[in-house]
């Protein structure tokens, strides 16, 4: 049978599944489930700094709202301060769930200034879990943002985690850099372990008949695993850290493209949401039929076969437009049923 262990971010997995962050993460039966069917690590939910802000303000309106309507009163809210704030809960919670489970744990961690992302990468790091993800990514908000000024500030954000935790520090990323494979190998450099391809985003919707903004919650599809895919081909061999693929995975033949492609691991969510927790043991198997139908002992005999420094062509890396050569137009129409 084949081997299936990897390594990510020094981190020694029984094989390349993670069960991504999500919403799933937070009940401890489906903790033990993922363990249970397969999953080789879990990406805790994200605690993110612009929820801590907004109950900062919330508290604060709240314990200031009736402060000058009576002289006699001292606070209206005598418990409060006993009661759990957000992020405190997150990381309670964090703590619980590395308990629940033998597998490694690792937090996701979302903040904007430089100083969150310091203070809570260390409290992260007091609960115990194995690794810690940065999820980096700045919003289209102001036209005059410096495109350079926003690249330094992620760099610097990778270099000042490294030097206050001594667990491994992954970075999820979005691909929307000026060029995402500089950005990564500048953080190569500043000590990242891992790079997680890529982030999926929140996309607002527009419902146009009520003429107002909707906020869906969608699943990825099977055609949004080759762009990561073709990263993880590029990275291979050209930098220290673990590559980590997601975003449209549901399947054994999914997770093979991107270990040939140069992945060391994949992260899953909606294949769990779609399939049940339980199709990890699925795809684990598919997996290893297809390894032993090929005579595959173990992952380094896959792992990048398929990357551009292996696999002896460069067209599937260099070029970025169709070409006639490349795609036929009546086999396109042929497929989607185009021709009479």
């Amino acid at each position: 049978m084949a081997d299936l262990r990897t390594n990510y971010m020094g981190l020694e997995l029984k094989n390349p599944v993670v069960a991504g962050a999500s919403n799933m993460v937070t009940n401890t039966d489906n903790l033990k489930r993922l363990e249970k069917a397969g999953a080789a690590a879990i990406v805790y939910k994200s605690l993110f700094e612009e929820q801590i802000q907004a109950e900062n303000l919330e508290l604060f309106e709240r314990r200031t709202e009736y402060e000058e309507r009576n002289a006699e009163m001292i606070t209206l809210f005598p418990n409060s301060k006993s009661d759990l704030t957000y992020p405190e809960e997150h990381l309670w919670n964090l703590k619980r769930a590395k308990e629940a489970v033998s597998i490694p744990v690792i937090a996701s961690l979302n903040a904007v200034r430089s100083e969150t992302w310091i203070e809570y990468a260390k409290k992260i790091e007091e609960t115990g879990v194995d690794a810690i993800e940065l999820n980096l990514y700045t919003g289209p908000e102001k036209m005059e943002e410096d495109f350079d000024n926003v690249e330094k500030k992620h760099i610097q954000t990778v270099k000042d985690v490294k030097s206050a935790v001594s667990i491994p520090v992954s970075v999820k990323l979005s691909p929307y850099y000026t060029n995402p494979l500089m950005m990564i190998s500048e953080m190569d450099k500043a000590g990242a372990d891992a790079f997680v391809l890529f982030n999926r985003l929140f996309q607002p919707d527009i419902d146009i008949q009520t003429e107002k903004h909707i906020f869906p919650y969608s699943l990825s599809h099977p055609e949004d695993m080759r762009l990561p895919m073709r990263f993880a081909g590029l990275l291979h061999g050209n930098i220290k850290a673990s590559v980590c693929s997601g975003s449209g995975i549901f399947k054994g033949d999914d997770v093979i493209k991107m270990l040939l492609a140069g992945s060391d691991c994949v992260q899953v969510v909606s294949t769990l949401y779609l399939n049940q927790i339980e199709v990890i043991g699925t795809i684990l198997s598919d997996m290893e039929k297809w390894m032993d139908s090929k005579g595959y002992n173990n992952l380094n005999s896959v792992r990048g076969k398929l990357s551009r420094n292996n696999s002896g062509s460069l067209l599937p890396y260099r070029h970025a437009q169709y070409m006639d050569f490349v795609m036929s137009t009546s086999e396109i129409m042929k497929k989607y049923k185009s021709l009479v």
